[in-house]
């Protein structure tokens, strides 16, 4: 099955959905997913033989991000008419996403949730399509100036083991439009890149099973979701590269 079509949102949609996850933060146990995130991804970074010196990227190879700009960002996929399963993507810290350089740490949030366009947001689960989401992974690769790459934040994980054990989930996995809210991961980080480096692609890819008529269990169906996110990463200031 060809990859979903991806429709960014506006950062004003964001930040709402920011706002609701962390209202349900304290329900679904942030620090647990933020405990058992940051310890099973994997940080290591695959670096070129000899690393070159960090330097302004020249304008033809400048980094068109979204998110840097806004700071946070909202992507959707339509996974059936009118039902649309969202990521959203935030800066955590630094908030200001242009001191976002090779060596600091860079600390972000994501959350991925659901919407049946259909029915009215408060509706009854039984009225809503559900969806159900078993497996994330993410994957980066860097832009350096040295035409090197390397692949420094790797994760893939079943989201049933990231949340408390009383959130709703089934064999299909876990529940997104439930009122516990869709999977939260509320901080990991980005370690250290390659001095060179102006830009870091994160590729997103979602396995979910996808209710084709609401409180149907014989209509599920799984598909692939796939998300691009782009990041721009600035020069160290002298300060920064003396500590």
């Amino acid at each position: 099955m060809p990859p979903l079509t991806r429709r960014p949102r506006r950062a004003a949609r964001a930040t709402a959905a920011i706002a609701i996850i962390a209202a349900l933060s304290a329900t679904t146990g942030c620090a647990q997913i933020f405990d058992v995130f940051n310890g099973v991804q994997s940080t290591e970074i695959v670096t070129p033989t000899a690393q070159p010196d960090a330097k302004t990227p020249p304008e033809d190879l400048a980094f068109d991000s979204q998110f840097t700009r806004d700071g946070s960002v909202s992507l959707s996929s339509d996974v059936a008419e009118d039902l649309e399963v969202r990521l959203d993507f935030w800066a955590a810290d630094p908030k200001r996403t242009m001191e976002w350089t090779p060596q600091g740490e860079k600390t972000f949030g994501f959350a991925v949730n659901v919407y049946d366009h259909r029915v009215d947001e408060k509706a009854v689960l039984t009225d809503k399509r559900r969806v159900y989401i078993s497996q994330i992974s993410i994957t980066s690769q860097t832009s350096q100036t040295s035409n090197q790459s390397s692949s420094p934040f790797q994760f893939s994980a079943d989201p049933r083991t990231l949340v408390p054990t009383d959130t709703l989930r089934s064999d299909r996995g876990l529940l997104l439009n439930s009122f516990q809210g869709g999977l939260l991961v509320p901080e990991t980080t980005i370690h250290q890149l390659p001095d060179d480096t102006y830009g870091i692609t994160l590729q997103f890819a979602i396995t979910v099973s996808v209710e084709g008529n609401a409180n149907d269990d014989t209509s599920f169906q799984q598909q692939m979701v796939y998300q691009v996110l782009p990041i721009a990463i600035y020069p160290a200031s002298a300060d920064d590269a003396a500590e």
